[in-house]
């Protein structure tokens, strides 16, 4: 554990960073060490699980507070000498020492520490292809998350045992006290000692879960990607996130999208464009070209006289319009290709058209030379 890293320098944020920041952090760097960009690449697989852990602790307002005041102590039972759940031993809780400050001398009590309580959300990213992002799809998500330990069905318990009520608070995870001061006697609530706030004791925790009452596995989900979805868009999974606790609801899944990109294609909106290299023949004669599109190849007529940068129109072409009906359109730039590495034939051939046309063949050099004229 001596090596790990700080969960801020993983992410590259400071101590004050905002919570928009903090995951605006997690999805570049998501991003960067992605296991689907780095096929085969451990080391990259390693980092990418280092900034989940740092974003899992980070994006958790309790457990961000507890790593600011404690370290890896406050956030992980497993990291150094101390005991089940608490850094500095089995009779002290963290609960304690925030109950110290805040919870005195009249503040609000804790809430029931048995009251049923929601899971947090887990959040994770996939990338598709282009195409993919364009028409939909099913895409198997796989995730770490934590979940209510089986055997004991989430009490802590060893099977064939269960939890007792905490005898000193009653079940309620706060002792009551009475202390006289000069100005009168100040009643005031604290974390009960014997069952460090959890209203219940556990004489003999499970052996799965350590009397934690959950553990960590992975999980899959087979998630619907809507056609027309965009890059970082996020796709929300309701009910796959980590397990509630006292019987609470799960979480969500947040499933952030990448979309890979395409060698040919670029999105604009739902629009789809690209470049479409032809010669100057072509260009000049006409000609029946092939383009290619989401649906596969299209021919289409170039017109006679076709000027570098002209952009034609596929209408329907484009992506599908998310959430709606119909698609975006495709948008093809000409782009005329002088030719290389003539032979001398070719060079003759082509001073003998140079020499045959005039100023009526080339409509924008006679605008040119026209403004000059007026200028000079």
């Amino acid at each position: 554990m001596a090596d790990k890293r700080d969960y801020y320098e993983v992410l590259g944020v400071g101590r004050s960073a905002s919570d928009d920041e903090i995951k605006k952090a997690f999805r570049q760097a998501a991003k960067k060490y992605h296991p689907d960009l780095h096929p085969g690449d451990a080391e990259a697989e390693a980092k990418f699980k280092e900034v989940n852990e740092a974003y899992e602790v980070l994006s958790d307002k309790e457990k961000k507070a507890r790593y600011d005041q404690f370290g890896f102590a406050g956030v992980d039972p497993n990291y150094g000498a101390g005991g089940a759940g608490s850094p500095f031993g089995q009779d002290i809780d963290l609960g304690d020492i925030f109950s110290s400050f805040f919870g005195g001398f009249g503040g609000r009590g804790r809430s029931n520490p048995n009251a049923p309580r929601r899971g947090s959300d887990v959040e994770q990213m996939i990338y598709i292809s282009f195409e993919e992002a364009a028409k939909g799809c099913k895409k198997t998500v796989k995730y770490d998350s934590v979940s209510t330990c089986k055997d004991c069905s989430g009490t802590g318990a060893e099977k064939g045992t269960t939890p007792k009520t905490c005898t000193a608070c009653g079940g309620r995870g706060q002792v009551t006290i009475n202390q006289r001061t000069p100005f009168g006697t100040v009643q005031t609530s604290r974390t009960c000692d014997a069952c460090r706030g959890r209203g219940k004791i556990v004489e003999q925790p499970c052996h799965t879960c350590n009397g934690r009452g959950q553990v960590r596995r992975k999980k899959t989900v087979e998630v619907n990607i809507p056609a027309g979805i965009n890059d970082e868009q996020v796709l929300n999974v309701s009910g796959h996130g980590n397990s509630g606790v006292n019987g609470g609801p799960n979480g969500d899944l947040h499933v952030f999208i990448g979309i890979r990109p395409h060698p040919v294609f670029e999105r604009r909106g739902d629009d789809v464009w690209c470049e479409l290299p032809i010669t100057f023949s072509q260009a000049a004669l006409g000609a029946s070209v092939t383009v290619p599109t989401l649906d596969g190849k299209v021919s289409y007529d170039i017109h006679e006289g076709t000027q570098p940068g002209d952009i034609f129109k596929l209408k329907g072409k484009g992506v599908q319009h998310l959430g709606g009906r119909g698609r975006g359109d495709q948008y093809v730039k000409v782009i005329i290709e002088v030719p290389k590495n003539l032979s001398s034939k070719q060079k003759d051939l082509i001073r003998q058209l140079d020499s045959t046309t005039t100023d009526k063949n080339y409509q924008k050099r006679k605008t040119f030379k026209d403004r000059l004229k007026d200028l000079f």
